[in-house]
């Protein structure tokens, strides 16, 4: 059996990964990177840095809760980093890491078609209702 550097052992696991497989790592990524509140706090955060307080603003319906958790899970998975300012009251901002903005131009396209395409996916819901007989 022939010995692998460390790079081809990078390597053979990337060809591995299969993100149909519920146990496999990029499945788990998958669901943490397709959550609502992920996708808008990734495109919130595309322009630049802000505070905790600005994103709450700006992502309507985002509880305190729900924007601590995925702001924390998304310092972990490296996409983001948080830097606290000591002052009173404390200033934190949130910004997005290379590998933050490099998903956010995903994200931000996919936030921008559904702003865009909303009125058609409407129009087929409409039309589906009217020729779909209730369950």
């Amino acid at each position: 059996m022939a010995t692998m550097t460390a790079a081809q052992r990078r390597e053979q696991a990337r060809i591995e990964y299969d993100a149909f497989l519920k146990s496999c790592p990029t499945n788990q990524l998958l669901d943490r990177i397709s959550d609502k509140w992920v996708s808008l706090v990734v495109s919130a955060l595309a322009p630049g840095p802000l505070r905790y307080s600005d994103l709450g603003r700006k992502i309507a319906g985002v509880s305190p809760k729900m924007l601590t958790q995925t702001l924390r899970s998304l310092e972990r998975d490296g996409l983001l980093t948080r830097t606290v300012t000591p002052s009173v009251p404390v200033r934190v901002d949130y910004e997005l890491t290379p590998l933050g903005h490099n998903l956010a131009l995903l994200l931000t396209a996919v936030k921008d078609w559904a702003e865009n395409h909303f009125d058609e996916v409407r129009d087929a819901r409409e039309r589906y209702d009217a020729e779909t007989p209730g369950d």
